[in-house]
């Protein structure tokens, strides 16, 4: 028992001074890109807080399209001439909560490249899993996207989204279910990647639907966590790379390569965050405080809708 005691404190020991050297070299390159991107024509201050918005709720079950929209109109930023770039520049900083991710399942997708390649049957199986649940959103993504960028990317759908999404979650009780990740099935699949067609629409939020689709179908909590997670990495992983050969050249043009990094880093810092924290809140407490959330920045939006602020 000592032995087992002992050799438990040394790994967490070492992971927390594994911990300490990965946030002091990321704060340290925070503000050398700082530095460097001080004269971009999108301000270090602003880079850093579209990072740290994107970090905290690209995960959480409040949408971080809605809150990078708003946040966006706050700063000023995304008309005109730059609008392409900014939005560009929204995507391209997902790369530090995708990298954030990658980090926390690292072992998940460990056993998913290896099962790629034949040398881990569960690790292949789970690759189809998430193979099966982009492929609902990738299709209607790809045949909508002119039509919800130009009709859906307002303040009033994502306001409308916080809402509905803010009373799902305050009259949601989901039974205890029993399904862990091992035993997801590809019916699981399917039905948790058609939910997340749902995400289309801003302000919704695919860990909200995602998660609650899992948990509807009998995945326990900490399943339906994992498996939300890893079909969001895969799912933000497509969008971002597409997104970013489509209109890359755009972006560096007008904000350089410092300024996406500095964002990209700032939300992979903020992400780590906001995932472990999440994780461990679920463990123990319902969604139920996100729905307040929910409600609360809508009427805040509204608020600021009505004095001319976004």
């Amino acid at each position: 028992m000592t032995t087992t005691t002992s050799n438990d404190d040394a790994v967490t020991h070492t992971r927390r001074n594994g911990l300490w050297w990965v946030g002091g070299i990321a704060s340290i390159a925070v503000i050398v890109l700082a530095v460097i991107a001080r004269d971009s024509t999108l301000s270090p201050i602003k880079a850093i807080v579209l990072g740290a918005v994107e970090g905290i709720t690209e995960f959480l079950p409040i949408s971080s399209t809605g809150h990078l929209l708003v946040t966006e109109r706050l700063l000023g930023l995304g008309t005109g001439s730059s609008k392409t770039a900014m939005d560009t520049y929204t995507v391209a900083i997902q790369l530090g909560a995708i990298l954030a991710v990658i980090g926390i399942y690292r072992a998940h997708l460990v056993a998913m490249a290896r099962g790629l390649v034949g040398r881990d049957r569960d690790g292949r199986r789970l690759l189809g899993l998430v193979a099966v649940a982009v492929i609902p959103s990738a299709v209607v993504g790809l045949a909508l996207d002119d039509t919800i960028k130009a009709h859906l990317f307002g303040v009033w759908p994502v306001i409308a989204a916080w809402i509905v999404g803010g009373l799902f979650l305050l009259v949601w009780r989901p039974a205890t279910g029993r399904t862990v990740l091992g035993e997801v099935t590809m019916r699981h699949a399917a039905i948790i990647g058609a939910a997340q067609v749902l995400a289309l629409w801003p302000g919704t939020s695919r860990s909200l639907v995602t998660i609650a689709a899992a948990l509807a179908i009998g995945l326990t909590t900490s399943a339906a966590v994992e498996f939300s997670f890893l079909l969001g990495l895969a799912t933000l992983s497509a969008a971002t790379g597409l997104d970013l050969v489509k209109h890359g050249s755009e972006l560096t043009d007008q904000f350089g390569i410092a300024t996406p990094t500095l964002g990209a880093i700032v939300a992979a810092i903020t992400a780590a965050a906001a995932v472990t924290w999440f994780v461990n809140y679920l463990r123990t407490r319902p969604m139920a405080v996100f729905g307040w959330y929910r409600l609360g920045i809508a009427a805040v939006t509204i608020v600021l809708v009505a004095t001319h602020q976004v």
